[in-house]
Parts: structure tokens; sequence; C-alpha cells
């Protein structure tokens, strides 16, 4: 700490022998003297510093003590300044007067007394003493009220912003304090808030106030209480139901007896409903997700019922599971909220086994639900396999018109085939046709079919959620899809090294053993971006077939990797184009699902170094 300054006193005397006398007899720690030899002088000095008393000879030439004091008092500056006349002239009353109303405080007469010198002088030292301690005070207080109200502005300010309500209730439940928070989650104001009892606001369900206050009183009862956490539902002033969180505090004197119950509010409605819909979407993902591999279940069942050999079981059932998934996936375009029907219809040319030229298919826009689009996906393909095998486009003359119609809310089909092989009426039902008929039953519709002698023609109906589309136009014969190359030979990948990276142990056994049955080495599996960066930094392959994403972490750096050493490589994921490292566009897209003719075309086309490489359209890719 600082030492403080010197007390300042000012001695006037024209005489030197008595400014040492006094001075000698003055003399001490704190304490500076200055000595001025007429009242010229003392004016001078009295413009330069601050004196905590003057001693003023009374008898002097030119300017005597008295008309010094005068002077004194008629400045705004010397005017506070003690007086003390020292003289040796006996004194009358009238002087001593004359001498108070200049503006002394006291007389000491000569010859002076040491003791009643010291004694009076340290009074005023001590005052001085003390002025400054307060000044000192004055200074700390004035500082730490600025910084209090610099505080207090600050939390004002995070109060005012905060998106808490922040409320404040007295011992009775009597509203205190309403914060900006609360006037924009609620709806009131202040005034309208303030003041108030609880049971009065209109703010909370009577079926609440009851237990609130009965909590509350509890809360400040309890001295060892501090704090407490409450889900309150609250009104609103349009009448609406919020759902909050309340954290209470309990503010107490020194004696522990409470002054106020301060609150902050949440709301938590928007969470309370993200919750709500998370599990809803956890439970209809759950409910699909098992529907789905019911679906599957029973496709293989059937699929297998029906078939006579492995060859043909593993081609009918992956091609079912193929429509499947381009269904899903078109329903995830649209987050399934629905497909339009000649999508549908399209995607059945995706794969380029069908002729568009071929097809003719026409109708207004009709928009199905999830579930009857699934099914009518499946309907297709059945429709268009049969006619590849025995129907209209097993013959290069071959035909097929499909055309649907809107009646109030029933949705009419008819695929008719013509210019194909001889019809007859098959002696056993096969799967197609029980699917298909099943189908269309589950949806309350009916499936009729003929076998007519220049080809087979269904007549479909089903119950639609609503109208066609109004004014929609009808679609006539379809754009030429893109075709695949031709299939190759079962050892299409003779003396290739492929490296295979795929975090799901199924797929991964897939991939591998598709590959290696059309010939090609497998390294890898690798699970991890971690293990494929080493293995490609390790070994040598020709090109590499990568997942879309491994164990949740995005594979940029491990096709980047590649790249870098000149490797091609194919996505396998489930995901999109959009949902794929951008920066690696030109990198062809393998759907899961795939068929192992999709998996071998890509992979050779990629060790063959082709410039344009298949890419399976995205619309296909399940997401």
């Amino acid at each position: 700490m600082a030492s403080p300054e010197p007390v300042k006193f000012l001695l006037v005397d024209d005489i030197d022998e008595n400014l040492r006398a006094l001075e000698a007899l003055l003399r001490r720690d704190g304490l500076a003297l200055y000595k001025a030899r007429s009242g010229i002088e003392a004016l001078e000095l009295l413009l330069e510093h601050d004196f905590a008393l003057a001693l003023l000879d009374v008898q002097m030439p030119d300017m005597d003590g008295f008309e010094l004091a005068e002077m004194m008092r008629g400045t705004g500056r010397t005017r506070r300044v003690p007086i003390i006349f020292v003289t040796a002239a006996a004194t009358d009353e009238g002087r001593r007067f004359k001498g108070y109303e200049a503006g002394a405080v006291d007389f000491i007469y000569k010859p002076i007394d040491p003791l009643i010198l010291k004694s009076k002088a340290d009074v005023f030292f001590s005052i001085a003493r003390q002025h400054e301690q307060l000044a000192l005070q004055k200074d700390a207080l004035a500082k730490a009220a600025a910084e209090l109200s610099g505080a207090l502005d600050r939390l004002q300010a995070h109060t005012d912003n905060s998106p808490l309500a922040i409320v404040e209730f007295d011992p009775d439940m009597r509203l205190l304090g309403w914060s900006k928070g609360a006037e924009r989650m609620f709806g009131w104001t202040a005034p309208e808030m303030i003041g108030h009892p609880l049971a009065d606001l209109g703010w909370m369900p009577d079926s609440c106030i009851a237990d609130m206050v009965a909590l509350f009183s509890a809360s400040m009862a309890d001295t060892s209480h501090q704090r407490g956490h409450d889900t309150v539902r609250c009104r609103a002033r349009d009448g609406s139901m919020l759902d909050c969180e309340w954290y209470s505090s309990v503010l107490r004197r020194p004696d522990g007896t409470p002054v106020s119950l301060s609150v902050q509010i949440l709301d938590i409605t928007d969470r309370r409903r993200a919750e709500e819909t998370q599990l809803l979407l956890i439970g209809e993902l759950n409910h699909r997700v098992k529907n789905t591999l019911a679906s599957v279940q029973a496709i293989a069942t059937q699929t297998l019922r029906y078939t006579r050999n492995p060859d043909q079981f593993s081609a009918t059932f992956s091609g079912r599971i193929q429509a499947l998934a381009r269904a899903h996936g078109m329903l995830s375009d649209r987050t399934w909220q629905g497909a339009d029907l000649m999508d549908l219809v399209r995607d059945q040319l995706r794969l380029g086994t069908i002729d568009p030229a071929r097809l003719q298919a026409s109708g207004p826009r009709v928009q199905l639900l999830p579930q009857p689009a699934l099914r009518l996906a499946l309907i297709l393909h059945e429709l268009a396999t049969n006619a590849l095998k025995y129907g209209a486009f097993s013959r290069p003359a071959g035909r097929v018109v499909l055309e649907w119609s809107v009646e109030g809310e029933q949705l009419q089909l008819r695929w008719q085939e013509s210019g194909g092989p001889p019809v007859q009426a098959p002696l056993k039902r096969g799967f197609g046709s029980t699917l298909i008929d099943s189908s269309m039953k589950s949806d309350g519709g009916t499936a009729t079919v003929s076998f007519r002698s220049d080809g087979v023609v269904w007549d479909l109906a089903m119950k639609l959620d609503g109208p066609a589309a109004p004014g929609a136009e009808r679609t006539g014969r379809l754009a030429a899809a893109p075709a695949l190359a031709p299939a190759r030979e079962a050892q299409a990948l003779d003396g290739c090294r492929l490296l295979v990276v795929e975090d799901e142990a199924l797929v991964a056994l897939e991939l591998i053993a598709v590959l290696e049955d059309a010939g090609a080495t497998v390294c890898g599996p690798a699970r991890t971006v971690e293990e494929a960066l080493e293995m490609i930094e390790a070994e040598s392959f020709d090109a590499a077939l990568l997942d879309g994403n491994l164990h949740g972490k995005p594979v940029d750096a491990v096709a980047a990797a590649l790249t870098r050493r000149g490797l091609r490589f194919a996505f396998v994921s489930g995901y999109g184009r959009e949902n794929l490292p951008a920066a690696f566009a030109h990198a062809p897209v393998i759907g899961k699902p795939f068929t192992p003719h999709q998996l071998v075309e890509i992979a050779g086309s990629l060790t063959r170094r082709e410039e344009n490489v298949v890419a399976f359209p995205a619309a296909a890719v399940p997401r």
C-alpha cells in the first residue's frame, strides 16, 4: 500500500526566529511545514497547496493576520482552511470577535506554551488524516459502486437476452421479478405479472398451483435447501401449454431467513416433441425393418418353393430383391411420402434388360402411398420377368402395353402382351401369379389374368388414397434407359487382384465370393479406415471396391490414398451419390443390394481401364 501524502501546515510570521520556533515545536512524521514571511507569500503558497491548518501571526506589516484571514475566506479554494491566530498582544473581546469573524477557530498567545500548541495541532493533524481516509473510502466506494453498477448492468443484459425465463417470488408466492425472457416465452409483460400472487396469474393450471406453492414453501422453510429442479406445465398468453423445467434457488439473509425464491425456467416443449418423435421414428423404423426382413424371408421361401435348381433360385431371388430395393430407394428419395406410378414403371427399365421401345406405358399421374408402391413395384417386376421368360419380351417382335386410369378413388391397370409365343394357360399356378393376386387383395383390390391367343392380359384394380393429380399429362412411350454392357463369361476377372474395403461381414463375404467366382484374387476385407490405409501402402492390387463409410466414419482418406497410387475404385454403398465424397464423383457406384452381374461388370471395367465406366443410376441405389 502506498504511503499517505504528508499533512501540510502553513506558518505565517514576519520574524524568522518565530517561524523557526514554530517549526521546531510542530515537527513530526507525516507533517510538512510551509513558512511565509508576509501575507503575500502566504497567499502564493495557498494557491499551490492544500493546507490542513494555517497558523497566522496577527501583527505583520503591510497585511496583518486579520486581513489575510479575510482574504482566505473570500476565495473558494482557501475558505475552509482552519486558522489559528498567534499573537503577543492582549486581546480584548472586540479583537477576539474580529478574529473569529475573520474565520479563526482559535487563538494562541505568546509566549507560546509548547503543550498547548502541540495539542491543538494534533487535533487538526488527526482531522486531516481522517479526511484523507474518508476521501480514500469515498473513492473506493465510488469504484465499488461503479463495478457493482456494471455487474448489475451485465447481469440485466444477460437476463434480458437469456433464452431462459427468470422469475422471482417472495415467501408468500407473490411475483417479484419477471425477465424479458419470461415475456418472450409466455407473452405477458412484467407490469402485468409483478406484484400478483401465483394463484391469481392464470399462468399455471389450477391443479398444479397448490402442489407448487407447497413445494416452494417447503424449500424456503428448509434451511439446507439450496436449489431444486421440477418439471411444470405452464400456460402462455395465447392459451398454449408449454412443458418447462424449473430450476429454483432460495436467497436467504445471513440469519437463514428466506428473502425470495429465484426460478430459471427452460422451455422444453420442442425437446419433448423431438423425443416423442424420435421414439415414434424408432418404433416406425423397427416396424419397417422387421416388415422388410419378413418380406425378404417370404420372397426367399416362396422363390425356393417354386424353383428347380440353385442357379434359377439365385437369379429369381436376386431380381425380386433388386426390385424391392429400388422401390425403397425411390421412397427414401421422397422421404417416404410415396412414389409416382410412372417412376415405378421407369424403374423396371433401369437394369437395361427390357428394351424401352417395346414397352408403351401411359396414364394419368398417380401418387401411391409407400406400402402400395412397394407391392406394385414387385408386381411390375414379376410381370416384366414373366414376359422375358415366357411372354412377349422373349421374342424380338413382342410388345407390351401398360395403361392405367383412375375412376373415383380406384386405380385400374392393364398389362397387355402381344407378339410373343403362343399362349396357354399354365397347369400349375406359379409364385409370380400368387404374389400378384395376394398383393392386390392386401390393398383391397383385384387381379385378373386372361390367357388370350395373342398374349397374356392382366387387369389390376386397387384403391387409392385420393384421386389422380388434376390436369396431369399422360405419358406415352418411355425414353431409353442406359444399357449395360453385355454380360461376360464366368471367369471375367481372371488374373485380377482386387481390394475389398467393407465393414459389414455378410456383405464382405458376398463380395469376395462373387469376385472369386469370376476368377479374381481378393485382398482383404479391410474393415476400418486404418486397415484400408495400411493395406493400400503394403499390398499390390489392380483396383478396389470401397464401402461408402466404415463404422460411421467417412472414407475420403481411403479414396484419396487410392487416387494417389493411381488405383481406380468403385463405391459399394447403400448411400446415393450425393452422400458420397464429392471430390471423387468420377468413381462409379454399385448400389446395395447388388447383383453378381453388376459387381463383375464394374470390377472388370475398373481393371480394364475403360474410359466410360458403367455407373448404375443413383435413383436405383437404396439410401
